[in-house]
């Protein structure tokens, strides 16, 4: 599946949501960028009862076959903004995306996760991308983000090359949007039509990036809430936290569910038994901080589902991914169910909660700039 995604996603001229009128043979080859034919009209009925998350997502048909999932736009983005201005802009960013992941595999994880920690602070602004100046307190030194986010070199290669093709046209924000998208792509997950337009914040806040990213030893309350504050629900929070089917966590954001989970030095129970030995290797109780483990142990490098049936076999790797089931909030275990059975349904799920996400807080028309460079504002 993976390797699937990978060559059809590269053959063709135009990447999934890109945008080109140029010949009707574009279209055609958007119909086969999904490998995975998602079973899109049942989706509603699958999740009817968890409480909204269905609401507001149209599905659209695409010369027969299934097409990169439809989102619409929020004020002001659609997905044809750079049609005109530049319409190689998907080419670029994917061209870049596979050289990086050759070289690193992990980088696709670090890039979902980059966008995800920019639009949770401020909204989705590239705010995280802002190096400290004079009246800028970098995000990048936030708790959460401190020796743990990467890719930063490659959005600076992405802009390098946009600006090379087409200079102050393509905003940070998106090209972090477009990067997570062809990320999941690259790495046998789903796609889906992208509304762009952002553009980029002239400032950060240090402090939101303390407050509103969820910690990895959070409570199910607390990411409910956390969420809840990003306009988010329970349905994004769940499919959204299966982007971990990709990636890696230092030992130090999991090693108090090894030696102290409830501050009584005792490990957290609720982790299958040879799994937790095999942790204790990795991660020993001193020292280690920065050794890694994967996120998804089976299938650490393909975006797939196997994390969520990872989860209720106990062996999910943070706190934060294991409470989705032990706890004990209906529609978060049920949705663990679900696509743990169904890897459609979640991939289906996932998209439009990327959607979701990638429209929180957005800076359009004359809000904001587009940077030179994204580490600096203009």
């Amino acid at each position: 599946m993976g390797d699937c995604c990978l060559h059809r996603y590269a053959s063709s001229r135009y990447g999934p949501g890109a945008v080109s009128s140029r010949n009707n043979s574009t279209t055609q080859k958007w119909t086969h960028f999904t490998c995975i034919h998602l079973r899109r009209l049942k989706t509603k009925s699958k999740l009817s009862g968890l409480g909204g998350g269905t609401e507001g997502f149209g599905f659209s048909w695409w010369g027969g076959g299934h097409a990169p999932i439809s989102g619409s736009g929020s004020g002001g983005l659609f997905p044809g903004y750079y049609q005109v201005s530049c319409p190689q802009a998907n080419d670029i960013v994917v061209s870049v995306l596979k050289r990086a992941i050759s070289r690193d595999p992990r980088m696709a994880a670090s890039l979902l996760r980059l966008h995800f920690h920019d639009c949770f602070v401020q909204g989705c602004d590239a705010s995280v991308l802002l190096d400290s100046a004079a009246k800028i307190a970098s995000e990048k030194n936030a708790g959460p983000n401190r020796n743990s986010l990467r890719g930063f070199d490659v959005i600076d290669e992405i802009k390098a090359e946009l600006e090379n093709a087409c200079p102050q046209t393509v905003s940070c924000a998106d090209i972090l949007a477009m990067a997570a998208r062809g990320s999941t792509v690259l790495s046998g997950g789903p796609s889906w039509e992208l509304p762009l337009g952002r553009k980029d914040a002239r400032t950060a806040s240090l402090s939101l990036s303390n407050q509103n990213i969820p910690p990895p030893n959070s409570t199910i309350q607390t990411l409910i809430s956390l969420f809840r504050r990003q306009g988010l629900n329970e349905i994004d929070l769940v499919s959204l936290s299966g982007g971990h089917t990709i990636g890696m966590a230092r030992c130090t954001t999991f090693k108090q569910r090894l030696y102290n989970q409830n501050r009584n030095n005792q490990p957290d129970l609720t982790m299958e038994r040879t799994y937790y030995l095999g942790l204790k290797s990795v991660c020993p109780q001193s020292g280690g901080d920065n050794n890694n483990s994967p996120l998804d142990a089976s299938s650490p490098a393909r975006f797939d589902n196997t994390y969520f049936k990872l989860i209720l076999w106990g062996k999910g790797l943070l706190t934060s991914d294991q409470v989705l089931f032990s706890g004990n909030v209906g529609n978060t275990m049920q949705l663990v169910k679900r696509y743990a059975e169904d890897e459609g349904l979640f991939f289906e799920q996932f998209a439009k909660s990327m959607v979701r996400m990638g429209n929180i807080g957005a800076l359009t028309g004359f809000k904001g700039e587009v940077r030179k460079n994204c580490r600096r504002v203009n």
